[in-house]
């Protein structure tokens, strides 16, 4: 669409959007692009693609890197400390993806159907400030009051423990490596069940209400319609979380340095700090940067497969629509 002019006795031509409006080169828009492009590239793209090249060498991280080829993927293949580590991470994608998401979900309808429309919305904004409040703190914080919370002697869990009665059940939370990992596991549920609590409400302020209301005149009780309404609504948000969350869990570093340090005996180590300790504590630069370059590329893959669950969901969910 053009529109023409006169100005000056000569014919101006315009270029003009579906709007009306005069439409925008595209070339102006890369300029937007190019600060967030540069970013990504020096901060992403070269440092990953750095950590490739020395992990295919022998290095101490001091002196010259010698070439070794394939020989750190090839060992990390045998090492069992790292499939151990990978083991925990799956128990982490539980505790910080699965076990979140399905209570986010119960918590977020129930603020919204019950709270929001028995007690108001401001009782319901303040429960969800609560719940997200874990998300705020840093995670050093958090782990500190935790460890405070999970200690062996004085510890407030072990306190309340023998002030109600049950001493037997006394632990070290933190120091049996029966225990430890599940302990970790607890603490990141209650780090972040906030995370998909949140994403969730937004989700339901967009479903229509009259839904809800022609639900409850035909008699549905509230799972019925949490399992009916609530949850194909918001399918879209569910899968943003699993996705968001799995990735998170899989880096999870901050919560294991700060409470275990990876043990006791390597009961909670992950991968990503199992890397940091191959490639600072043993020095052995170039095989934690392989397992780095691995983990990268395991959450790369996970990532594209997740987008491409959704976009097809998406793209069903349209097609019963039309």
């Amino acid at each position: 669409m053009t529109a023409t002019a006169e100005r000056g006795g000569q014919v101006v031509r315009r270029h003009l959007g579906r709007t009306g409006r005069p439409r925008r080169p595209r070339s102006s828009y890369a300029l937007f692009l190019l600060p967030g492009v540069l970013a990504f590239l020096v901060v992403i793209v070269v440092p990953f693609l750095m950590n490739t090249g020395v992990s295919f060498t022998d290095w101490q991280g001091v002196g010259s890197p010698k070439w070794s080829g394939l020989a750190n993927y090839r060992e990390l293949l045998d090492d069992s400390e790292f499939w151990a580590s990978f083991r925990h991470s799956l128990f982490m994608v539980v505790a910080m993806a699965a076990v979140p998401t399905v209570l986010g979900l119960v918590l977020a309808a129930a603020l919204f159907d019950f709270v929001g429309k028995h007690f108001g919305t401001k009782t319901a904004a303040v429960l969800r400030a609560c719940f997200y409040l874990p998300q705020v703190l840093p995670i050093a914080v958090a782990g500190i009051v935790w460890s405070w919370i999970l200690a062996p002697d004085n510890g407030s869990l072990n306190a309340l423990l023998k002030a109600v009665g049950l001493g037997s059940l006394q632990r070290d939370w933190l120091g049996d490596p029966d225990l430890a990992l599940y302990s970790v596991m607890g603490v990141m549920v209650w780090v972040q069940i906030g995370f998909p609590l949140v994403v969730f409400m937004a989700g339901l302020q967009r479903v229509d209400p009259q839904l809800y209301e022609a639900a409850e005149l035909d008699g549905a009780g509230w799972w019925r319609r949490f399992g009916h309404i609530t949850l194909p609504q918001i399918r879209p948000e569910i899968y943003v979380v699993l996705l968001w969350c799995t990735i998170a869990a899989l880096k999870v570093f901050g919560a294991v340095y700060v409470l275990t340090k990876g043990g006791p005996g390597g009961a909670t180590d992950v991968p990503s700090y199992f890397s940091f300790t191959t490639f600072f504590e043993k020095t052995q630069v170039g095989y934690g940067a392989a397992i780095s370059t691995v983990l990268t590329v395991i959450i790369l893959v996970l990532a594209l497969i997740g987008l491409k669950l959704q976009t097809r969901a998406e793209d069903a969910a349209e097609g019963l629509r039309a």
